[in-house]
This record gives structure tokens, C-alpha cells and sequence, in this order.
């Protein structure tokens, strides 16, 4: 089944290209079923490409996905049209009367401050904290996962001395899970961050289940015991060549970068990137769709309990 979103959304084009299944709304209203509602706050600054990459692994699965996005109403995004805005997202306001089988929240290139310090660090509080009754599962990304580790448990983040950038191994630390269903016992995952979370701090609280962990990287997944929220902090979602353009773009502004660890051919940044995570991206995606929400959320969102 497709992913399911808004007529005229740049993404359609490519993903459509792609091969990857997506039906607009159009076509959508005329099929009789309930499609998962997923709500996506979209932090990264490029909003476009991330909006790609995430509709790309949404829609490689059985189930039909709605998808709608979301913007701070408190922090203006700088590097995107502020008319693609306008048209394809939505503010808190907007939804926080409805209820949402899932909620997707991004990275952020924000890592190094405070919490407190972030400009719309308030508006995401308040979305975390209406999330509880009002989202199935919860599902955050790199900074936000951090984010969310933080106000939910009170688990902090640590600086790193040289950024964790690349694409690391990591151990699957739970087989059990829903979450790693038929994940291999190493996979990679891209990563690129300044600070981490310690996997004991997750390891010491009762309420969360570390399922995978990176011996370079740090923490990668982990989830609390009913699988209502998810914990990733890396990005399974990343293209082939994110973390490329990522590079040349800090080399050309004349930062002093490493190379970003297992990704070029050779270690060698004139030849092209290996693809090694993204058979694992789908899986951890579609494990959720499958059975953290389709499987569990009720059929009548209103029912939904705290």
C-alpha cells in the first residue's frame, strides 16, 4: 500500500521516480479504508529533502500511511520557502485537537546547546507532553530522540571530542523486540552528531529497553517497554549521499572535517559513497508501522487512552 500525501508536494515527483508507491489525496478519497495517521514535525533545515527521505521508508510497506507535517509556530525556518510552508504544514494549533496513530520527530542541527537554549524549546515540551494522550507512538530522530531521552526520563547528553560522523556498525542488542524483528546482529547506520547518550543511562532505567547500541557511535535504538516511544539516534532515513554533500559543504566553509568513517569507496571522497543501511532503514521503519502502531493502535482514534 502507499504512503499517502498532499497533491502537489515535491516529493511525489521523486519518489515517484523511484518506483516508490505514493497516492495524493485525491486518489485516496476514494478508497474505503483507515489509513495510519502519522504526524511529522519536521526540524532539519532542509525541509524538502527530508521530507523525501522519510515519505521514501514510510512507504515501503503492506499498510496505507497519511502524512501530515508539522512547523514550530515559535522558530521560523531560514532555509526554506516560506510559501512551501504555508502550503504543505501545519502548526500545533492546527492539530493538537485531533489524535494521531504516530508522531515522527527529526534531528536538528541544535545539539550542542542546551535544551533550554533551543528557540523553540517550550513549543516542543508541549508537544511532547500532549503526545502522551494524544499519539500512539512516538517516534524521534537524532536530536529529538536526545530531546525526548531528556524530558521524558531525565536522561542527558554528553559533548564528544571529535564529531561522531559516518556510517558505524551496531550490535542488536535485543533480537526479542518487535523493533529488531529479523535485524541482523551487526548492521550500519549513518550518524552524524556532536554529543551522544550513554547506553547505561538507558541500561539504569527500568522503564526504557536498550535494542541497539554502536561500540563507536554510542547509543542507536532504544524504546520504552509498551513500544509507544522510539528512541533513534542516528539516521537510518539519510540518502546515499547526505552525508557527502554534508562534507563538502563543511570543507568548502574551510572546517577542518574528517572524512566520514566507513562511507566513502576506498576512503577515498572522489569516489562514490556505499550504501550499506538501508535494507535495515526499511526494516526499522516498516517494524514500527507494523507493530508498534497498525497493531496496536485502536481503530477509533478517539478511543485512545492515556
Amino acid at each position: 500500500m502507499p504512503v499517502r500525501i498532499q497533491d502537489g508536494l515535491p516529493a511525489v515527483r521523486t519518489l515517484a521516480r523511484e518506483n516508490v508507491f505514493v497516492m495524493t489525496e485525491e486518489r485516496a478519497s476514494h478508497q474505503d479504508i483507515r489509513p495510519l495517521r502519522i504526524l511529522v514535525l519536521n526540524l532539519m533545515p532542509t525541509k524538502i529533502t527530508t521530507e523525501t527521505q522519510l515519505l521514501r521508508v514510510l512507504g515501503n510497506t503492506p499498510l496505507q500511511v497519511e502524512v501530515t507535517f508539522l512547523r514550530t509556530k515559535t522558530y521560523q525556518s531560514k532555509h526554506t520557502d516560506p510559501r512551501h510552508l504555508q502550503s504543505f504544514y501545519r502548526t500545533f494549533d492546527e492539530v493538537k485537537d485531533e489524535r494521531w496513530d504516530g508522531l515522527i520527530i527529526t534531528g536538528a542541527p541544535v545539539e550542542t546547546l542546551p535544551f533550554g537554549e533551543v528557540d523553540y524549546w517550550d513549543e516542543l515540551v508541549g508537544i511532547f507532553e500532549w503526545a502522551r494522550a494524544n499519539v500512539f507512538s512516538l517516534f524521534c530522530i537524532c536530536w529529538a530522540a536526545q530531546a525526548a531521552l531528556y524530558y521524558y526520563y531525565g536522561i542527558g547528553k554528553h559533548p564528544v571530542d571529535k564529531k561522531i560522523f559516518g556510517v558505524f556498525p551496531h550490535i542488536t542488542s535485543d533480537k526479542k523486540n518487535k523493533l529488531t524483528r529479523n535485524f541482523d546482529d551487526v548492521f550500519y547506520a549513518p550518524h552524524s552528531r556532536h554529543t551522544t547518550i550513554d547506553p547505561e543511562d538507558v541500561i539504569a532505567c527500568r522503564r526504557l529497553e536498550m535494542l541497539a547500541y554502536s561500540q563507536d557511535a554510542g547509543l542507536y535504538l532504544a524504546a520504552s517497554n509498551d513500544g509507544r516511544q522510539v528512541f533513534v539516534t542516528g539516521h537510518a532515513e539519510y540518502d546515499g549521499d547526505t552525508l557527502q554533500k554534508e562534507y563538502e559543504r563543511d570543507i568548502a566553509a574551510g572546517m577542518d572535517m574528517d572524512l566520514p568513517v566507513n562511507y566513502f569507496t576506498d576512503d577515498d571522497p572522489t569516489k562514490p559513497p556505499v550504501v550499506t543501511w538501508r535494507a535495515h532503514a526499511d526494516l526499522l521503519f516498516s517494524n514500527w508501522l507494523n507493530y508498534c502502531v497498525y497493531q496496536e493502535t485502536p481503530y477509533d482514534l478517539a478511543q485512545m487512552e492515556m
